[in-house]
């Protein structure tokens, strides 16, 4: 081992935060929280977003708490999710309990909050830094505070800690004559180039190489602010999505390992994909198990796709829903260990494993696979 790879295993060993992939074994995560949810605020960069049924009945309930109907079997769910991590020798912390309900302003808009649900939204993590993100939507605009003692404590014990410019997320930001493209029309998005906004779970890392799609809560800018932080040390690569209504990458296209990659047949093209990734094996996700009962279809904020947001533990173990035994097989036709854990509630909160979660802690050490 040289003498700068030596000098990396060596912080790696003694910061808390420790990540640059999406698959090495996990060590450490960050899972997010249910109490004090709210319903997010009926702003148009919220509703484009969310689901015919689902975007209709938030807009009537914008504000409220969200149901013990709802709360209750998330919440069962999620227990399990904790104890299953832990059970796999995975240490997991949590962020703090906050009343998402309680209204707030800056000098322009005045919000309640949504929920600590989905700390991917929220934070990325590279190498020993964790960055917080500067998000689109108005509801989210504190969330962060609730995951600062878990900041503070990473940064006493050595990680660098860092906040991309707090956006001010007024009007210029938002397209006013946006509407959704239709069929056969080209893509579009509610964000202008007003200022840089991103959310994180818009990117997936590749050690040096990370991958972002342009989406309906990350602009250019935004792309290009992250793009300049990071240096010449990181290279990112923009990929095209067909969604029609894109936000965040982890049900569209996600690494499972060195030269595998699982795609959206529905959301992206493989001849469209950058160079780089045209090399690797392209696994096509399977089609997702219909979810029958109308309760979870008119709660989802997400969509059918959610089947893809898995958690990979190590090169071959993964977490999957049980529910869709369509990927659990091809998880398994593909050589890999899937592990069911049930959390199909949790989509009315923002996500699945992926979304639910932020990797803090990966044993490994920055590389190029590429």
């Amino acid at each position: 081992m040289n003498m700068h790879a030596s000098m990396g295993a060596a912080i790696a060993a003694d910061c808390p935060v420790n990540s640059h992939n999406e698959w090495d074994p996990l060590e450490e995560i960050i899972v997010g929280r249910l109490e004090g949810s709210t319903i997010p605020s009926d702003h148009p960069v919220v509703t484009c977003n969310i689901p015919g049924m689902a975007a209709r009945a938030q807009s009537l309930a914008a504000g409220f708490r969200f149901p013990k109907f709802m709360i209750e079997p998330a919440q069962q769910e999620l227990d399990g999710f904790v104890a299953l991590l832990e059970s796999l020798g995975v240490t997991v912390t949590r962020p703090d309990a906050v009343n998402h309900k309680a209204k707030f302003s800056t000098p322009h808009w005045s919000s309640r909050g949504f929920c600590n649900s989905c700390p991917r939204d929220s934070m990325l993590v590279f190498g020993d830094e964790i960055l917080e993100t500067p998000m689109a939507w108005p509801c989210r605009y504190f969330e962060t505070h609730s995951y600062r003692p878990i900041l503070k404590d990473y940064f006493k014990r050595g990680a660098r800690w860092t906040s991309a410019p707090k956006p001010q997320l007024t009007d210029e930001l938002f397209d006013p004559d946006f509407t959704l493209p239709e069929k056969g029309e080209p893509l579009r998005y509610i964000l202008t180039e007003f200022e840089p906004v991103f959310d994180a779970a818009d990117f997936f890392r590749c050690g040096r190489d990370i991958f972002v799609t342009r989406s309906n809560v990350t602009n250019a800018m935004g792309i290009d602010w992250l793009r300049r932080h990071l240096g010449e040390g990181y290279r990112i690569h923009e990929i095209k999505s067909r969604c029609p209504n894109p936000m965040h990458i982890d049900t569209t296209i996600l690494p499972l390992g060195p030269g595998r990659l699982l795609i959206n047949p529905e959301y992206i093209d493989p001849d469209e994909l950058p160079d780089i990734l045209k090399k690797w094996d392209i696994l096509v996700a399977p089609e997702p198990d219909p979810i029958n009962d109308r309760i979870l279809a008119i709660t989802s904020m997400c969509g059918k796709w959610l089947s893809m947001n898995i958690l990979m533990i190590d090169e071959k173990r993964v977490i999957v829903d049980p529910h869709h035994t369509n990927m659990m097989r091809q998880m398994e036709k593909w050589g890999y260990e899937p592990i069911p854990c049930s959390f199909l509630h949790y989509a009315a909160f923002g996500g699945a494993f992926h979304c639910a979660t932020l990797d803090v802690r990966r044993r490994g050490t920055l590389e190029s696979y590429f």
